[in-house]
C-alpha cells in the first residue's frame, strides 16, 4: 500500500538580490514514516528549501504541501512540526524541565498532557537526572538532548533535524542518532541534513542530493551507487615494497578506474565488482609482493557526493 505523503514540493523557485537563484523549479517528496535525507554543498539550495517548507521564507514560484492538506490553518499545521536547528536555542535562565516545559507549552495546553509529554522527552532523550541543572552546567553531550527534546516534547508528526551532532563527542553522537531512530519508530517522519556521511548511510531511508537549487540525484543508498562510475574499492595494505610495474598492470585492467599509492597502502577503484580482487592477487603473488591486508568495499555515501557534485561537502 502506497504510502502518504508528509511533504509534496512543486516547482519551488527562490531567487535572492542580484538574481541568484538558490532553488530552481524544485520537485520532492516526502512519505509518512520516513527518514530523509537532504545533501548538498553550501550554496546548494538545502538551507532556502527547508526554510520555505517551514513557511519561515517567502518564495515566488511553486507549492508545498504539507500532511496533504489535511489540516484546516497554519496552526494545526505548526502544531505538528518539530525542528531542531544546528544552533542550540535554549534559555539560560531556565532548569532542564523548565525549558521542555516552556516549548512543549507553545503547543500543548493541557497541563496534565504537557507535564506527560515532558517527562517522555526528557526521559527519551536521558537526561532526567538532570532536570535541575541550567544549560550552562550541562556538557556539549546533555546541551544537544536538551535541545533535541525542546523541539519534540510537543510530539510532532514531523521533524527536521538540521546538524544536531554538530561539535560533540562520539559517544553523546552515537546516542542522538539512536533516538532519532526511536523517533521514527514511534511514528515520526524525519528530515535530515548533515555534513557526516556516516550519519545519512546509517539513518536514511531515503536520500536527495542537492547542487546550484536543483536535485542532482536521489534514491536509496544503494540506488545511489549505482548512479556512478566506481562500484568497489580494493585497499592493500602492503609491507615492504610494491613495483612501479605491478601498478601499471593494475592500471591497464579495463575495469580500472583510479589507482592511488601511498606510504604501504595501494587503493583501487574499479566500475566492476566481479573476480576483480581475484585478479589483483593473483597479480600479487606473480609480482612476489608481501601485503598484510587487503579489503574490498562498496562506495560510501561519500565517494557519492563527491563523484556527483566535484566537490566537498563543506564547500
Amino acid at each position: 500500500m502506497e504510502k502518504n505523503l508528509v511533504i509534496e514540493v512543486k516547482g519551488l523557485s527562490k531567487t535572492y538580490k542580484k538574481g541568484v537563484k538558490a532553488v530552481d523549479d524544485l520537485n520532492l517528496s516526502v512519505k509518512e514514516g520516513e527518514i530523509f535525507g537532504l545533501l548538498g554543498p553550501n550554496g546548494s539550495g538545502k538551507t532556502t528549501t527547508i526554510n520555505s517548507i517551514l513557511d519561515l521564507l517567502d518564495y515566488e514560484q511553486g507549492e508545498i504541501i504539507l500532511f496533504d492538506n489535511k489540516f484546516k490553518n497554519k496552526t494545526d499545521v505548526k502544531r505538528n512540526i518539530g525542528l531542531v536547528t544546528q544552533e542550540v536555542g535554549v534559555f539560560d535562565q531556565l532548569n532542564v524541565i523548565e525549558n521542555v516545559t516552556f516549548f512543549c507549552g507553545l503547543y500543548i495546553n493541557d497541563k496534565a498532557t504537557r507535564d506527560q509529554y515532558v517527562k517522555e522527552a526528557i526521559e527519551l532523550v536521558q537526561i532526567q537526572d538532570y532536570v535541575k541543572f541550567n544549560p550552562k552546567k550541562l556538557s556539549g553531550g546533555l546541551l544537544r538532548r536538551l535541545h533535541i527534546a525542546c523541539g519534540i516534547a510537543h510530539k510532532p508528526k514531523l521533524i527536521f533535524f538540521d546538524e544536531p551532532t554538530v561539535g560533540i563527542d562520539p559517544q553523546s553522537r552515537n546516542h542522538i542518532l539512536e533516538q532519532i531512530k526511536q523517533l521514527n519508530k514511534d511514528g515520526a517522519t524525519i528530515v535530515y541534513t548533515s555534513h557526516y556521511m556516516e550519519e545519512i548511510e546509517f539513518l536514511c531511508d531515503y536520500i536527495v542530493i542537492m547542487d546550484k537549487g536543483k536535485i542532482i540525484a536521489n534514491g536509496t543508498y544503494d540506488e545511489l551507487i549505482d548512479k556512478i562510475e566506481l562500484v568497489e574499492f580494493i585497499e592493500i595494505e602492503y609491507n615492504n615494497n610494491f613495483p612501479d610495474e605491478a601498478i601499471l598492470e593494475i592500471k591497464k585492467m579495463k575495469e580500472v578506474v583510479e589507482v592511488i599509492k601511498n606510504d604501504y597502502k595501494v587503493v583501487i577503484k574499479t566500475n566492476q565488482d566481479n573476480k576483480t580482487l581475484s585478479k589483483i592477487i593473483t597479480l600479487l603473488e606473480t609480482h612476489n609482493i608481501d601485503y598484510a591486508k587487503i579489503n574490498s568495499s562498496k562506495p560510501s555515501l561519500n565517494d557519492v557526493f563527491l563523484e556527483l557534485t566535484g566537490k566537498e561537502l563543506r564547500d
